[in-house]
C-alpha cells in the first residue's frame, strides 16, 4: 500500500514528474498521458457510481481499482529500474471482462443503428467514460510503437471500453431507453 503524508511535493514545478521507475519526464510524455487519461476514466466511472448499485455497482467498483493497477502498470515502464516485481495488467483481469460483458450482452436485443449517448444518467457517464477510455487506448497504442506497453493492458483498455459501452446498454434498461442514431435525422 501507498502512504501518503504531504500532497505537495513541488517535484512537478518544473513541468516534469517521476515515474514508478525514478526516472524523471515531461508531464506531457505520452505515458504520463496515458495513465493520465486512464485516471480520468476512473473519475467519469466514480460520477457512474452515483447513479448504479447491485451488481453493475460491484462491476465498476472492480474496474477502478483495475484502473489503479492500470496505472501502476503504466508508470513502471517494463525492463526499467524497478521493473521487477511490478504491479502489471494479467490476462484474468481481461478475461473477467470478457465474461461480464457476455453475460450482459445475452439479455440485449441486437442494435439496429448506432447508439447516441444518454437514456439514464448512468448510461449518459458510462458512454463519457468509455469515450475517454478509447482516449486512453489511442495513447497506450502510440506508447506502444516507441516503448515496451504490457500486452494485456492494452488488451485490457480495449475491452473496457466494450464493457462500458454494453454495461450502458445494460442500465438504459437492457437497451429499451437507448437514444438510436438516426442518419440525417435532423437535416
Amino acid at each position: 500500500m501507498v502512504t501518503l503524508t504531504k500532497i505537495y511535493t513541488r517535484g512537478g514545478d518544473k513541468g516534469e514528474t517521476s515515474l514508478g521507475s525514478g526516472d524523471r519526464v515531461k508531464k506531457h510524455d505520452v505515458r504520463v498521458a496515458a495513465y493520465g487519461t486512464s485516471d480520468e476514466t476512473n473519475a467519469v466511472i466514480g460520477l457512474a457510481r452515483l447513479h448504479t448499485e447491485g451488481d453493475a455497482d460491484a462491476m465498476l467498483a472492480r474496474i477502478q481499482n483495475d484502473l489503479f493497477d492500470l496505472g501502476a502498470d503504466l508508470c513502471t515502464p517494463e525492463g526499467g529500474n524497478r521493473s521487477d516485481g511490478a504491479l502489471r495488467i494479467v490476462d484474468e483481469q481481461v478475461e473477467r471482462l470478457e465474461r461480464e460483458i457476455d453475460a450482459m450482452n445475452a439479455d440485449l436485443e441486437p442494435l439496429k443503428s448506432f447508439i447516441l449517448p444518454g437514456g439514464t444518467a448512468a448510461s449518459s457517464y458510462l458512454h463519457l467514460a468509455r469515450t475517454v477510455a478509447r482516449r486512453c487506448e489511442r495513447l497506450l497504442t502510440e506508447l506502444s510503437e516507441h516503448e515496451d506497453v504490457n500486452p494485456a493492458a492494452i488488451k485490457y483498455v480495449n475491452r473496457l471500453s466494450d464493457h462500458l459501452f454494453v454495461l450502458a446498454r445494460h442500465l438504459n434498461d437492457n437497451g429499451k431507453k437507448d437514444v438510436l442514431w438516426v442518419p440525417g435525422g435532423s437535416r
